[in-house]
């Protein structure tokens, strides 16, 4: 009786290291993937010499895990590495393109696989994010029996996007954006490498690539290793069908047109970088402002977005320390209305700085948050009597308005009512600090108390 054939029947076998390598004309970053941990550079914390995943594979007992990072740091090679440095079987497959039915039919398979020669299967989900909470929940018995290793890969926070229930299953592993250096060692190792690398093609064709567009690939990649490794061929390529020669920083960077810095309009990244900038000014730091504010440009944010930002900061964290900090960033939001990118850019930048020199205030933000907190407490207690409109002759015989004081006809300019209710007489929310101009607005306001006070002892002689 013929077998049935299962979804492993298309999968690719285990990966071996140092066999079935990518084919000569595949992309720079896919000859240079590392075969083994030795080869993993830039994530020593996860796969050095004291990593936990260079013991958990000599131990074959590797966890279910999430490589959480950003692109270009090695989540899909380390997965392939584990796979093939243990006892597992790798089944790869995407998010973007897999449905719950592969997902039921894969986990379902590995149950049987692992039954019949007691091998477990690695399961590899690039971009998990992807998946819906339905999707996710159907590896929760297979990770739960130990029927599969789930390895999965995102760019997002794990935290917001994964399944709470197979989260609790799985260890994050946090990989980090590349060093500079770690960049480096790639990009020469790419040079150097005649097998797999571009070795031979630097040497028959005459290229050189001098210290300063090294310096400019590695800025560019931003810690992602295929973006390096692909400019490099890039260049490598354009100097090699010009008779070679030297590739200078100059010609790098035409190659790349434009820097991509990395950025995520909808993922923790930019929350990341809106915090650095939101922070910097908290801290007063001009020259931090600005540069996350011009990373937060030139990766393609919307200026309107940061500076509704900034108007917000002008009445959370500056206030009435400087009232005129509101005005600057209204006045920014219109210049960039008015000018658009980038002339317009500069009006907000205009008015970053000016925030981070503010002095500081949060005693609005906090009162505000005070006064709801009162509000959401208690009960909704009534309007005291004596500041109660009374439009109608039955509302004055209610007494509403009773013994109102029109504070415009006094000396002092006050009436010395009572305001607040009478469960909450005497509250304060408002707390005004020591800065800025929200000291003088604080010694006025204890003079108002003063005068509130003679005021009320006046009205009840």
């Amino acid at each position: 009786m013929p077998r049935t054939p299962t979804l492993f029947d298309n999968q690719l076998p285990s990966p071996q290291p140092g066999r079935d390598g990518p084919s000569a004309d595949a992309p720079l970053a896919e000859r240079l993937r590392p075969r083994n941990l030795d080869e993993v550079v830039g994530q020593d914390e996860v796969v050095g010499e004291r990593g936990f995943l260079r013991r958990a594979i000599a131990d074959d007992r590797v966890p279910s895990m999430v490589f959480w990072g950003p692109p270009g740091t090695g989540k899909t090679t380390i997965a392939r590495i584990v796979a093939a440095e243990t006892s597992c079987r790798f089944v790869p497959f995407s998010a973007v393109t897999s449905g719950i039915k592969e997902v039921k039919q894969v986990m379902a398979d590995a149950a049987r696989l692992r039954q019949a020669d007691a091998r477990r299967t690695l399961v590899f989900v690039d971009e998990i994010h992807r998946f819906n909470r339905a999707q996710q929940d159907a590896f929760l018995p297979y990770v739960e029996s130990g029927d599969i290793v789930l390895v999965g890969a995102t760019t997002e926070n794990p935290s917001f996007e994964v399944n709470a229930a197979l989260l609790s299953r799985c260890r994050v592993v946090v990989l980090q954006p590349l060093s500079p250096d770690a960049v480096g060692t790639l990009v020469r190792r790419a040079l150097a490498d005649a097998e797999r690398g571009l070795g031979a093609v630097v040497e028959e064709g005459g290229v050189e690539l001098d210290d300063d567009a090294l310096a400019m690939i590695v800025q560019l990649s931003s810690g992602d290793a295929r973006k390096a490794l692909n400019l490099l061929e890039l260049a490598v390529a354009d100097a090699a069908s010009d008779d070679g020669g030297a590739i200078d920083a100059g010609a790098v960077e035409r190659l790349a047109q434009k820097k991509v810095l990395l950025y995520d309009k909808a993922g923790e990244e930019h929350f990341n970088l809106i915090s650095a900038l939101h922070k910097s000014l908290r801290e007063s730091d001009a020259d931090a402002a600005l540069y996350w504010l011009a990373r937060m440009l030139e990766a393609g944010e919307e200026p309107l977005y940061v500076v509704r930002r900034l108007v917000r900061f002008a009445s959370e964290d500056v206030g009435l320390a400087d009232p005129r900090a509101l005005r600057q960033t209204l006045d920014a939001w219109d210049a960039y209305d008015r000018l658009g990118t980038p002339e317009g850019e500069l009006a907000i930048a205009q008015a970053t700085v000016y925030l981070a020199a503010a002095p500081k205030s949060n005693a609005v933000y906090k009162a505000l948050g005070a006064a709801r907190k009162t509000v959401k407490e208690r009960p909704a207690d009534p309007v005291p009597m004596v500041i109660r409109n009374a439009p109608t002759r039955l509302m004055k015989g209610l007494g509403y308005g009773d013994g109102y004081v029109y504070a415009h006809d006094t000396e002092e300019g006050v009436g010395g009512l009572d305001c607040l209710p009478d469960a909450l007489q005497g509250t304060r929310f408002y707390h005004p600090t020591d800065r800025g101009i929200e000291a003088r607005i604080r010694q006025r306001l204890e003079e108002i108390q003063r005068s509130r006070r003679r005021a009320s002892q006046r009205s009840k002689k």
